[in-house]
């Protein structure tokens, strides 16, 4: 719902700008997180979903204003979201007399699965530059930019969280165990600054329309709060929002 006001927004703010000539554009695309920090890291070892789980379909808009045949400025607003739940590989939970939760190997049959679901959004306003080397009038026309952006994003995880920093022994059954929290920790309505660059290729199909077929690169990290130790993620290093995107687009020229 964030992601469709967001959208709708820049297409209200946007609407003054069509009197003068561009192009306005909407996409369908597929986002696919490079996921290479220790927060993305520690999920995938530890749970059963893989970096697979988290590509994505997306809606996007654009608006373009031409400088000169070749060269353009370009406002691009999208939206990705992506919700997993997963269980903990290779652990079962127990719950001891004092109602504390453990998590033994999954050797043993286990009161219950320890699991969780991790939700990561992220909303681009990018800002880019655009050239078109051989003009806009041909019957296939590539095009490449790159740009910054502003990065609005959303990360949770809500459920159980095995403690492996915690290590314990059970002397009974002569086995390594870990306490298990029930937590919801989140870092909402973060920005972030970030770089992107694209390429692709516009084919006509009307008087005032193209068809786009479009690659992107969007690089960025955000940072967790450093002051708070007992605040949701700290001490992970800084989250990698960075990510590649293909989309489709529908072009109207005016």
């Amino acid at each position: 719902m964030k992601k469709s006001l967001v959208l709708l927004l820049g297409l209200i703010l946007l609407m003054p700008s069509f009197a003068f000539s561009g192009i306005v554009t909407f996409k369908i695309g597929y986002f696919i997180p490079q996921a290479k920090s220790d927060l993305w890291a520690e999920e995938f070892n530890n749970m059963s979903f893989s970096e697979n789980s988290f590509h994505n379909t997306y809606f996007g808009f654009s608006y373009e204003y031409f400088f000169t045949r070749e060269i353009s400025f370009a406002l691009t607003i999208d939206g990705y979201s992506k919700n997993k739940s997963g269980y903990y590989n290779g652990y079962v939970g127990y719950q001891d007399v004092d109602e504390t939760l453990w998590a033994y190997p999954d050797d043993y049959v286990g009161d219950f699965t320890p699991s969780h679901s991790f939700n990561i959004s992220i909303t681009p306003v990018q800002f880019s530059l655009k050239l078109t080397p051989l003009g806009r009038r041909n019957k296939i026309i590539p095009y490449v930019g790159g740009g910054v952006g502003i990065y609005l994003w959303n990360v949770r995880l809500r459920g159980d969280l095995i403690d492996f920093s915690d290590e314990w022994y059970d002397t009974v059954e002569e086995v390594t165990i870990y306490p298990i929290y029930s937590v919801d920790v989140r870092e909402d309505n973060r920005i972030s600054v970030g770089w992107h660059v694209f390429a692709g290729f516009m084919f006509p199909v009307a008087r005032r329309m193209t068809f786009e077929v479009e690659f992107k690169y969007n690089s960025v990290k955000g940072k967790f709060p450093e002051d708070d130790p007992n605040r949701g993620f700290h001490g992970f290093e800084p989250f990698d929002l960075s990510g590649y995107q293909i989309s489709l687009g529908l072009n109207y020229w005016f």
